[in-house]
């Protein structure tokens, strides 16, 4: 085994994992297919306290559970730490002061000038902070399956599941609006109404050419709405529904219970590549492109 190649390892691991699964599903056999399981539920959001204001509907449901509890945890470890801060960090310490130096350094100062990273450096770390906790919460089973409940001594309970808030489009097309309007506000109260647009022109271009330059500016402001909300949800859920999927989703819906031995390990990789680096990824790339945009808007050269 020392002398083997590595490819061939891993052939052999695979060809065995197939073997063991044919094994299990010639022992076991196939319950039939399971039109019932509708994983799609997993992402519903059903009303816990109903709650609407004419026209607006602001029932609590999972998704503001999720919410909160991402807000609270970046107040709660912020103000910790802050509180809490010694000559000689402790490795928690350690981590919350790395990622403060990441966003202060690498996110808002690289993409802004000084004055204005010093006014929007709380802006962009509270993004990227809050949106990583959300997404982190999002790979926690919680008790917030209420379509299927467990007795447990007596009580039904809310059977386990993991959901992430920004795996609904809803919260990330919010987070994007918020950053749009700001850094279109803050480009205004830099340059003056006419002076910012003036800056969607490169400069160098005259003639008739600003025209068509300034109306594909102004068009890629708008698809911005789309790639910043879109890019953040879109992971979240692709992840969530290959771990729901692959974890026991598709042996549920087919009712093979041998595809489980090659799915599982499949749902676990998913699962630590998730938690690992998407989570992470996708709160740096939110607020890295937020300092971007918001240098962009308030630079002398413009965009």
């Amino acid at each position: 085994m020392k002398n083997m190649k590595t490819r061939t390892k891993v052939l052999l691991a695979v060809g065995g994992l197939f073997a063991i699964t044919a094994l299990v599903g010639i022992l076991f056999g196939s319950a039939g297919r399971n039109d019932e399981f509708q994983p799609q539920n997993e992402f519903k959001l059903e009303p816990w306290i109903e709650l609407k204001l004419g026209p607006i509907d602001m029932s609590i449901n999972k998704a503001v559970l999720y919410l909160f509890l991402a807000a609270a945890l970046t107040c709660f470890v912020m103000t910790y730490i802050a509180k809490r801060m010694v000559a000689r960090p402790n490795r928690v310490q350690a981590a919350v002061e790395a990622a403060y130096d990441l966003t202060r350094n690498q996110i808002t100062r690289t993409n802004m000038d000084d004055k204005t990273a010093r006014k929007w450096f709380a802006f962009t770390a509270t993004l990227f902070f809050f949106i990583w906790f959300s997404n982190m919460i999002g790979y926690i089973p919680l008790p917030t399956n209420t379509e299927h409940k467990v007795d447990i001594f007596g009580l039904q309970v809310p059977a386990l599941a993991i959901y992430a808030a920004t795996a609904n489009l809803s919260v990330p097309l919010a987070l994007t609006l918020v950053v749009w309007f700001a850094y279109h506000i803050e480009g205004v109260r830099t340059h003056g109404p006419i002076g910012y647009l003036k800056t969607w022109v490169p400069a160098g271009v005259t003639g008739a050419a600003t025209i068509p330059i300034f109306v594909i500016e102004a068009i890629s402001h708008f698809v911005r709405i789309i790639s910043l909300s879109v890019r953040l949800f879109a992971n979240l859920l692709a992840g969530h529904l290959l771990i729901l999927f692959m974890g026991g989703g598709l042996v549920v819906i087919l009712g093979l219970a041998a595809l489980g031995v090659l799915t599982v390990p499949v749902a676990i990789a998913f699962f630590i590549f998730e938690v690992g680096l998407v989570a992470t990824l996708q709160a740096f790339i939110f607020a890295t492109l937020t300092s971007i945009y918001i240098g962009g808007a308030t630079s002398a050269e413009g965009h």
